[in-house]
């Protein structure tokens, strides 16, 4: 019974149209009203939940982001994917997969990819002869790279809803592969679209020109090497690395490619706190929402569940996989990590599976819910790039949640593929 009052007030609030972060708060507080747990237990869980080190990572890489994304770095990022990949048939889509696996080397963050590397490409292609809707799914379906590859907040996120157990450094080296795998095979889906319905055939770059495009993106591209060369080197933490990677954005916008005004820095700050202070909000009363689920062995409880069902990891995890998929076509990302984690991460522990290959795992599934309606934040986000209805944008979508779904079973049964580079490397 405490169970079903916690979550059922939880969904209802939700139903009603409140806010999920408020949601988790005042369900928090009715749960707490329940049991006739003191409230302000309630409200130590909040402050605590917000008051760690490793949340400081999220600001810093969502600023950096920001600041190279508004400063030019997306169109400098497509000339020089163009340079590897634009004169092949078909170019342009992969053109576009490639500069969003360097922004989302940068951004960390799906919706920038989409916004950025969609204004520039989206355009483009329709005028070289793509179709708009298909061009649309490209950019969307290639924007979930950065859920996975380093800095990705989701890995972040991940780790303080797994009680802090998690490296998150273990996390960003896990994400690498997986990342890469989901890029490539949305590349040769592309390459296959491209060769059956003959789109056109790209022009080779100048060996001239294109050694200044290079030169003038690398400028950018340092800030993955400053991140991933910091963390692997133990030079400085996650933490520390984002915090430097904001100086090097800084540094690089205002001072080398000047394409951005000072006076336009105020309003990126604003909506840079603007965007932290949500994810705060929702990291503090997610703790408060995971405390009351443990109190009530809510997660004891699934884990009961799930084991009474099926004693087979594939099985359990398959089950995993589709309530991960259904649920992240309701609910953002983020507070389906900060909710389903605590419940979740004691199953496949006690299935024997490692907790940074689960996170890959969640990451995966929640990352295609970012691009699948009624609530894909990312989906919304292409459609308003390129102009088109969201039904549109979906039936074009639908060979690229093929992709998407065969790159899940690969990672979910292959623990190699998130597992193998942190153990390589030592993380």
């Amino acid at each position: 019974m405490d169970a079903l009052v916690l979550l059922g007030s939880f969904f209802v609030l939700m139903m009603l149209g409140v806010p999920v972060a408020y949601a988790l708060g005042m369900a928090s507080l009715i749960g707490a009203l329940w049991i006739e747990l003191p409230l302000d237990a309630v409200m130590i869980q909040i402050a605590s939940g917000v008051n760690k080190f490793s949340l400081l990572a999220i600001p810093f890489f969502v600023l950096a982001g920001a600041i190279m994304a508004e400063g030019g770095m997306a169109r400098r990022l497509v000339a020089f994917a163009a340079v590897f990949v634009g004169f092949l048939r078909g170019g342009l889509s992969l053109v576009n997969i490639l500069a969003s696996t360097f922004f989302g080397a940068i951004s960390g963050s799906s919706v920038a990819d989409t916004a950025s590397i969609g204004s520039v490409l989206i355009p483009e292609m329709e005028k070289k002869g793509y179709p708009r809707d298909f061009s649309t799914a490209v950019t969307v379906s290639g924007s979930i790279q950065a859920t996975l590859i380093p800095p990705s907040h989701n890995a972040v996120i991940y780790s303080l809803a797994a009680g802090g157990g998690v490296s998150i450094a273990a996390l960003f080296i896990a994400g690498i592969l997986p990342g890469l795998l989901l890029g490539l095979t949305i590349a040769a889906l592309c390459l296959w679209i491209a060769r059956k319905r003959n789109f056109p055939v790209g022009e080779r770059i100048a060996p001239k020109e294109a050694l200044r495009i290079s030169i003038d993106a690398l400028w950018g591209l340092m800030t993955m090497v400053i991140i991933l060369g910091g963390i692997l080197s133990g030079v400085f933490t996650a933490t520390e690395s984002a915090s430097i990677a904001v100086l090097w954005a800084f540094f690089v916008t205002m001072f080398i490619y000047r394409d951005y005004q000072w006076r336009d820095l105020p309003k990126l700050m604003h909506r840079t706190v603007k965007t932290v202070t949500i994810v705060m909000i929702l990291i503090g009363f997610a703790a408060s929402f995971g405390y009351l689920m443990t109190l009530m062995q809510i997660p004891a409880k699934v884990t009961a569940l799930f084991v009474g069902l099926s004693d087979s990891k594939v099985v359990i995890l398959l089950m995993i996989n589709i309530m991960l998929l259904l649920l992240g076509t309701l609910m953002d990302m983020a507070p389906l990590i900060l909710i389903c984690t605590p419940i979740l991460l004691p199953v496949v522990k006690a299935l024997g599976v490692d907790p940074v290959h689960f996170g890959m795992i969640m990451i995966v599934n929640l990352g295609i819910g970012l691009i699948t309606p009624p609530v894909g934040t990312v989906l919304f986000v292409g459609s308003a790039v390129s102009k088109l209805p969201i039904g549109v944008v979906t039936k074009a979508m639908a060979p690229f949640f093929v992709a998407l779904l065969i790159v899940l079973g690969m990672i979910t049964y292959i623990p190699a593929l998130s597992l193998w580079l942190p153990r390589l490397l030592g993380v």
